[in-house]
């Protein structure tokens, strides 16, 4: 007898999910939809910033498989098509076809719930104003970019610092606007500890961003249902369009409503197959959260490097093969213009709040020998646990070639090395790639120093 799988969302984790479980069963044995209410399905979200500054020239370029590419494959993509409702005793989903408004019930054996993340936005007076812009699906970089191409806007506020906020604000500015950037909080980047955030700051500065650090977003003044300022306590902003940065949350209003588990971050629960607490149900992407495998404590990081790997377990378990989920450590990278930023594991107000006794060490080198053209600055920050000195974070700025060094850092966190332990790393080593002592290697040598030097304190 053949199974209906029914996917909800039709980027990374759902349509990684549902092709995943097409190539473990054929047609015959199990019957595949998925419903996504934008229009595109597998495309890069994280390469939404980059279409809209012109980087990226077609959207279709971000874009790794059509609706009608899946189809082929054997999976009944439905783009355009909102999942209202989950009934969960009755094994079925409530459609609606966003064209025309109609409503249908669509029943499944297995459900896969990838209804991934929502921007946060503020409940604020004008923030639903025409001319305001979250950043979360395809749809919404192609809606900035046609505001852009069409209305020639000159004034543009980024509401908020954070990953989106930057890209975004980088991205506006390679446009030719004049962009601000508000942000409750002191610096950038919040992630960052506040000496490496000052050097993002700086970067901002340097492309032209006007800074507002310290400062909440009171409202968004409107005219004819259009925004047309940004107000602060402090001053007032004219503005011709304003992009949300404010970071995002697991999108799991649909889940909460039919009684899936949502746990203490606000994703939904799930067990290292991403199963649900709910029969039949799985869920994975940045809807669900997952455990940080350096505090232990549950997070919800919406990141596609996550989604993917969490739709594969998915789609291999519902078509009968055995895998896992491990965790997360929280490995991210962005950049500003020609400044790269990087951060894994845990900053140091991370591990105060975990329970850790740190120690920090911060060193400045430069992305190749000191002697080769093209050599940057390169700034690297490690945080290590007192006494044991075992890796619990790193944070890298820098210039071109410094950011991927996160990556050795992200590997010692996942085997749990010390600091120590680092200091001995094969590194590879050329002068056109690095100087002989490699910065994550300085930095793990000067904090190992302080680590040996509190043990004898």
């Amino acid at each position: 007898m053949t199974e209906r799988l029914l996917v909800i969302g039709g980027d990374a984790a759902g349509m990684t999910a549902a092709s995943q479980a097409r190539r473990l069963r054929d047609r015959a044995d199990l019957e595949i939809v998925a419903v996504e209410r934008g229009h595109f399905t597998s495309y890069s979200a994280c390469g939404i910033p980059y279409y809209v500054g012109g980087d990226v020239a077609d959207a279709g370029d971000l874009v790794a498989r059509t609706p009608e590419e899946h189809r082929a494959k054997g999976i009944d993509v439905r783009p355009a098509t909102e999942a209202v409702e989950i009934d969960t005793g009755r094994g079925r989903v409530r459609l609606r076809d966003l064209a025309t408004g109609a409503e249908t019930w669509e029943g499944y054996d297995r459900l896969v719930v990838a209804t991934g993340s929502v921007p946060t936005r503020p409940d604020l007076p004008g923030a639903d104003a025409e001319g305001v812009h979250g950043v979360q699906i395809l749809d919404d970089g192609l809606a900035i970019r046609r505001v852009l191409e069409r209305d020639r806007p000159a004034r543009a506020v980024v509401v908020g610092g954070g990953y989106i906020g930057l890209e975004m604000a980088e991205a506006l500015v390679k446009q030719g606007l004049n962009v601000s950037l508000v942000d409750g909080a002191e610096q950038p980047m919040r992630t960052l500890d506040p000496e490496m955030g000052a050097l993002v700051a700086d970067a901002l500065r340097g492309i032209g961003v006007e800074l507002h650090l310290g400062e909440r977003v009171e409202g968004f003044e409107t005219t004819g249902g259009r925004v047309t300022a940004v107000t602060t306590a402090e001053r007032t902003l004219p503005a011709d369009i304003v992009v949300l940065g404010l970071g995002v949350r697991p999108n799991v209003g649909l889940a909460r409503a039919a009684g899936i588990e949502i746990g203490t971050v606000g994703g939904i629960v799930t067990d290292r197959r991403m199963r649900t607490g709910t029969d039949g149900v799985w869920a994975a992407g940045d809807c669900v959260q997952t455990r940080h495998l350096v505090s232990g404590e549950p997070v919800a990081i919406a990141l596609g490097t996550h989604a993917n790997k969490q739709g594969r377990v998915a789609g291999i378990d519902i078509g009968g093969g055995y895998a896992t989920f491990p965790g997360v450590v929280g490995t991210a990278v962005s950049k500003v213009c020609h400044v790269e930023v990087a951060r894994t594991g845990l900053n140091e107000r991370e591990a105060a709040a975990a329970g850790f006794a740190t120690v920090t060490a911060t060193i400045e080198s430069t992305t190749r020998a000191g002697y080769h053209p093209g050599a940057t600055k390169i700034r690297a920050r490690l945080v290590a646990e007192r006494r044991s000195g075992r890796l619990l974070g790193g944070q890298i700025v820098g210039e071109e070639g410094a950011a991927k060094r996160i990556d050795g850092l992200a590997i010692a966190l996942w085997n749990g090395m010390t600091v120590e332990q680092m200091t001995g790393l094969d590194l590879a080593y050329a002068p056109p790639f690095a100087p002989v002592w490699d910065p994550v290697l300085v930095a793990a040598r000067k904090a190992a120093e302080l680590v040996e030097k509190d043990l004898r304190s």
